[in-house]
């Protein structure tokens, strides 16, 4: 039983590393302490994060309250300046287990300079008791500079971990019967750029699944379309435990709008990425990232941003209403009035439910196959959420035969 409690926000990233954060802080002795991993994405989640401390404080008056993530490194002494936080942590800080030191720190704020830090470590996460599915982080930061995004202020330039380490975190993960391994990463496609020979992210996709022959099934996190490598689209045509889903950061449907996004993608160029791993492999699916009502998008931009979900077949959208974060190009921007960026996000969070409900159409009197998860519900290679009759162990993978949906998940029967 931890005597720590991780309270976490934003990415799965943040949620892969709250895990590494809770080991440490308990192997540092520290009791009685609920440590904050914040998310800087949007305003909301900030606020969140500091309507979070000040509750748990007035229920926990004794405890010892740290607060760390992205928001943390971003606004260190802003955080500092609340009475209920003992302590900040920046990112690098906080998976080391001397930062939890129960001796009181002589300065409240422990937070390093994020581009100061030119390596990164590869946390795991796994439930050991489901064997169901492991995260690891290959990769940290990011070197590029989006007019909307905070993010690598808050986790730095990109930095890539070592292939063999990688590697090495896979074997262990598949040796204890872990179905499912995630590679996770804040940019994920721009692994190996930093590393001597400057390897690709296809690359180390092969390398896991011809070094791991153990390892039932491969997925990939969000990834950057602009960034998919040939020997990567090669790994989706060839290798059947390369899971068929991908997670694109695309954030708009409109060329004006990505070039003032400074994304490095046009409307075609995602098209075309997504009708080319359909032509290798038919059965993928897809999600996106989408922002609605960026400074200067006028109704006509936000239509084409609109019309993509149906037409590049999106299955899965994270919908993000536009919010200004300081300090970025795009806050200094004409902004979208904030009735208009909200029922723009209801819009597109609409025709997301309706992509979902089309892919899912697709699944009903297929038979998948699928990782059980926890008793009853299991999720197909398609990252397909499958409601199941039938007993099987988690962490197996089990043919599912997918009989009927509720617009959300299917439901079906073991095979």
């Amino acid at each position: 039983m931890s005597n720590v409690e991780v309270v976490t926000f934003g990415c799965r990233l943040n949620a892969c590393e709250s895990e590494v954060i809770r080991a440490r802080a308990d192997a540092s002795g520290l009791s009685d302490a609920v440590v904050f991993n914040t998310c800087a994405v949007t305003a909301e989640a900030v606020r969140q994060a500091r309507q979070a401390i000040r509750k748990v404080r007035r229920e926990r008056p004794g405890a010892r309250l740290i607060v760390t993530g992205c928001a943390a490194q971003i606004d260190p002494r802003g955080f500092a300046d609340m009475a209920e936080i003992d302590l900040v942590l920046g990112n690098a800080e906080k998976l080391q287990e001397r930062a939890y030191a129960v001796t009181p720190p002589t300065d409240r704020v422990s937070v390093a300079d994020i581009f100061s830090v030119h390596e990164t470590s590869a946390p795991v996460v796994a439930d050991r008791r489901a064997r169901a599915r492991a995260y690891v982080e290959i990769q940290n930061g990011c070197d590029h500079r989006c007019t909307f995004c905070v993010i690598p202020y808050g986790r730095g330039n990109s930095r890539s971990v070592g292939a063999g380490v990688v590697v090495e975190a896979v074997r262990r993960l598949a040796a204890e019967g872990c179905g499912e391994v995630v590679l996770t990463g804040v940019d994920l496609t721009s692994w190996g750029a930093d590393l001597p020979g400057a390897p690709g992210l296809g690359q180390l996709v092969r390398r896991i699944l011809r070094l791991v022959p153990t390892l039932p099934r491969l997925r990939l996190s969000s990834i950057d379309a602009a960034e998919i490598d040939a020997e990567l689209l090669a790994c989706l045509a060839e290798e059947p435990r390369l899971a068929p889903h991908l997670h694109l950061s695309l954030q708009a449907g409109d060329d004006m709008i990505l070039k003032r996004m400074k994304r490095r993608h046009s409307r075609e160029q995602s098209l075309a990425l997504i009708a080319s791993v359909r032509a290798v492999r038919p059965e993928a699916a897809f999600g996106a990232d989408l922002i609605a009502g960026f400074p200067t998008e006028t109704e006509a931009m936000f239509e084409n941003t609109l019309s993509l979900v149906e037409e590049a077949g999106l299955a899965y959208l994270h919908v993000f209403p536009y919010s200004a974060r300081p300090g970025t190009p795009a806050a200094r921007m004409p902004a979208v009035a904030r009735p208009v960026v909200k029922a723009r996000a209801a819009r597109l969070r609409s025709a997301g439910a309706a992509g979902l409900g089309r892919h899912l159409d697709a699944q009903v009197g297929r038979t998948v196959q699928a990782l059980v998860e926890r008793a009853g519900s299991a999720r197909a290679a398609d990252f397909t959420e499958i409601v199941f009759e039938g007993e099987a162990a988690a962490g197996a993978i089990v043919p599912i035969t997918v009989t009927a949906h509720d617009g959300v998940r299917a439901t079906g029967a073991l095979a």
